[in-house]
Formats: structure tokens, sequence, C-alpha cells
């Protein structure tokens, strides 16, 4: 059977087009060490890298979100350090003040600072998070501040609302793990987040407890300041070492998880590497082979179109 001419130079442009292709594949390979970049290279290898991919970018975001709740934690622990130092004082006034040696003139001396502790207790419930410029303590109602007071003719404050609800918000940072760095400004119910200010579960209610305290004070009522404020007090103080024991669990709690989540992505950046990273001595032999049958192909077809020519003289 006689082969054409034109069935050798279909055959040879074809030969030629693959290896050109091929050329081009593994020079890309060289120039980016990357042996995968499209599913066609390799199917396989292309899954997996897309699925490391997926989750290192799930890993991602859980370190955004981690250093997002460390950041509110460290917040939160400023502020409750500051109500320690409040309620250990108020538990102290209370203490002294029922002391029979008291004058008046001394319960005055002493309302006048609780009424001081007040003020800042209210400042301290109402901190922003510096790094958001959103309210600390409202629950999930963030933009308002949460508590506002209401003020006697002496701007003393005599009652406080609270404008927040007693939900947190909560951030994944993991699979299948959330955490929050929140307290809510308070919780009248029976379950949830123990409240910061006020709180059913604990008996707590800090700002009513020192009005009552410095209103005892004012009326010279040593008696109640001894049964009543002082007991109300002391449930304040454990509220809010509780709140602080609760805090460095959950910065504990999150140390661990931003370790674990950087542990990931960087394994995870190994096995996308290896998933898809070219071996250059392999490429590059295989380079030198594909420029080689390259230029065998054309010296190949050289010689034929040669031939045909003559055949056609």
């Amino acid at each position: 059977m006689r082969i054409t001419p034109n069935a050798y130079d279909s055959s040879l442009v074809n030969q030629l087009n693959q290896l050109s292709a091929q050329q081009y594949t593994i020079q890309n390979q060289v120039s980016t060490g990357l042996s995968v970049q499209a599913p066609s290279d390799n199917p396989e290898a292309m899954e997996n890298t897309l699925d490391y991919q997926a989750q290192n970018a799930a890993q991602t975001q859980y370190s955004s979100n981690i250093a997002t709740l460390q950041s509110r934690a460290t917040s939160v622990y400023s502020v409750l350090q500051s109500l320690q130092t409040i309620t250990s004082r108020a538990g102290e006034i209370a203490t002294s003040a029922g002391n029979a040696t008291n004058s008046q003139s001394d319960l005055n001396n002493y309302a006048d600072e609780v009424n001081q502790l007040i003020n800042q207790v209210v400042n301290a419930a109402n901190t922003k998070d510096p790094s958001t410029g959103q309210y600390l303590f409202g629950g999930t109602v963030s933009s308002t501040a949460p508590f506002t007071t209401t003020t006697d003719a002496n701007g003393d404050v005599t009652a406080v609302a609270y404008n927040g609800n007693s939900s947190v918000n909560q951030a994944q940072i993991g699979a299948g793990m959330t955490a929050t760095a929140d307290i809510p400004g308070s919780n009248t119910g029976s379950t949830g987040a123990h409240g910061l200010i006020t709180d059913s579960q604990s008996g707590a209610d800090l700002i009513s407890h020192l009005i009552s305290l410095r209103n005892d004070l004012t009326a010279g009522n040593t008696t109640a300041v001894t049964n009543t404020d002082s007991a109300n007090l002391q449930k304040d103080e454990n509220n809010v070492a509780y709140q602080v024991a609760n805090n460095g669990v959950v910065q504990s709690q999150l140390t661990t998880a931003a370790t674990f989540a950087t542990n990931s992505s960087q394994s995870l950046n190994k096995m996308i590497s290896n998933s898809s990273s070219a071996n250059l001595v392999q490429v590059m032999m295989q380079l030198s082979q594909t420029q080689n049958a390259y230029q065998a192909a054309l010296q190949s077809g050289v010689k034929i179109m040669q031939l045909s020519i003559l055949n056609y003289l």
C-alpha cells in the first residue's frame, strides 16, 4: 500500500503539536515549581490539592476568629480586674462601716466613696472593645451602651437600666468547635451565661447592691449594712471572681486552639506542596527528552519532505 506525502505531513504536524504542548507544560512546571496546574495534569493530585486548600482556608479563618476572640478576652479581663478592685473595696467599706465607733460623718464619707464606686462600675460596664468600637457587655446588642442610669438632683445614681440581652456571640475556632469571650451585662434568667453586673444564678446585682449600701450608710442604718449589704456584696465579689476564672479558661482554650490551627495550617501547606510540587530533577529530564524528541521529529520531517520532493521530480 502506498502512503501519500499528505499522510506524512498530517502525522508530522500532529506529532510536533503534541511535543510542543508537552514542552510548554513541562517548561511551566519548571518555572512555577508546580506539577499540577490543571485537573487534566493529574486529576487525583488536583482533587487532593483542592481539598487541602479548602481545609487550609478554613484553618486561616479559624486563626482569624481566634485572634479576634483573644483581643476581646484581653479587653474583658482588664474590666474584670477593675471590678475586682471595686467589689473588694465595697466589701471593706461595708465591714468598716459596721463598727459602732463610726460617726454619721464617717458613714457619710463612706457613702460618698460608694457613690464614686457606683460611677466606676457603670463606666466599666459600658466599656467598648478598642479594636472594634463595640460595647463589650451588651450581649449581642453591641452598638448601644448596655447600661443607662437615673440620677437624683445631686447627680447620684438612683437606678440603672440594662439595654442589652443575655445572649453571647459564638465564633468557630475549629472543626465543630465554637467559643466566646463575651459576658452579658445582665442575665435575670435561670440558664445561660452568667451576667457580669446582674446575675440571678449567683444572686449578684452589683450596682443595685452598691446603691443600697450607699443609702443605708447615708441613713445611718449600720444594721442593714452589716446584715444585708455585706452578704449581698459578697455575692457580687464571688460573681466577679467566677468571671475572672472563666475568662482565664477561655484564654487558655484560645491559646490551645491557636497553636492547633497554626500547626494544622503548616501541615496542610506541606501536603499541598507535596501534592502539587514538581520534582525538578525529574521534570528537567522530561524536558530534555521532549526537546530531543521534538528536534528528532523536525529532522525526520525534513528528510521526508526532501524525499517527497525528489519523488515528485
